[in-house]
């Protein structure tokens, strides 16, 4: 995958709780329909989990989610050439996944967790890092920072570095400011106007806004009525720098950016064709 322009990330949740979409694909042939449509929407990657990371969602044990997530994995393999990246902080969950076929490792918690680090460095994939203050259960309840961009960047920065001290190659890691992960509305907005900033070590930009909560403050509407602004926070996003944006609503967002990849390389000595 080149990220010479900005790349979708499709959002395949195979939980009965996520805040979009839960229960909408634990059927394991649902989740392939819905993987397939994604891909010929022009998804570059496909993002699958096996336990929601929403505010005040129950925690999923290693055996439940595996058993959400491999079979999708393993048949995802017959059916299509785009990467497969595995939404998970276990150990035993990204071993098992990249063994079924997954190319790329997506943790909320930066490898973090007991035996992570562990498991990405021997694994040698593609991982992203994910700044999350607080856990997923209660991460909502009083988010504070004294500069919400300076300390998320010094996050990211530290981790690489722990990173790379523990032996991933550097050119594998990807980064994510983590939208609504403990932060408020303001702190999701501050951080959007100001991404830049967060480009840390030249590493690719990762944001995942779709849907979320922060959208729906700001317009009014429920989350099943946010695609217009989701379309407009990820234009947004890559105008700032992002690489790679994570979204429920593939084409709609494959267009846009298809947009802002001509708008960004006019003049750069790219030739475009519009037909009529």
């Amino acid at each position: 995958m080149h990220l010479d322009v900005p790349a979708v990330m499709g959002i395949l949740n195979i939980t009965p709780d996520s805040f979009s979409d839960g229960g909408q694909f634990t059927n394991p042939n649902i989740a392939l329909r819905q993987a397939d449509e994604m891909v010929a929407a022009g998804a570059a990657i496909i993002d699958i989990g096996g336990e929601s990371t929403r505010p005040g969602a129950a925690a999923v044990g290693e055996q439940e989610e595996l058993d959400r997530v491999i079979p999708v994995i393993e048949s995802l393999q017959d059916i299509t050439d785009v990467p497969v990246s595995i939404d998970t902080s276990k150990p035993v969950v990204m071993r098992a996944a990249v063994a079924a076929g997954a190319a790329m490792i997506n943790d909320v918690n930066a490898l973090q967790g007991e035996g992570a680090m562990q498991a990405a460095v021997e694994l040698a994939v593609p991982v992203c890092l994910m700044h999350m203050q607080g856990q997923p259960r209660t991460m909502q309840e009083s988010p504070h920072y004294d500069d919400v961009v300076a300390d998320v960047a010094a996050f990211l920065e530290a981790r690489i570095s722990a990173c790379v001290a523990a032996g991933l190659d550097e050119s594998l890691i990807v980064i994510d400011p983590g939208f609504g992960f403990g932060k408020t509305h303001a702190h999701n907005v501050e951080l959007l106007a100001n991404l830049r900033q967060l480009q840390v070590r030249g590493r690719p930009l990762l944001v995942g806004v779709s849907r979320k909560s922060t959208l729906g403050a700001l317009t009014g509407r429920h989350v099943k009525g946010r695609m217009p602004a989701s379309i407009a926070a990820a234009v947004v996003a890559c105008m700032q720098g992002a690489q790679i944006i994570r979204a429920h609503d593939v084409e709609a967002t494959v267009d846009a950016l298809k947009v802002v990849s001509a708008v960004t390389n006019f003049g750069n000595g790219s030739s475009m064709t519009i037909p009529g």
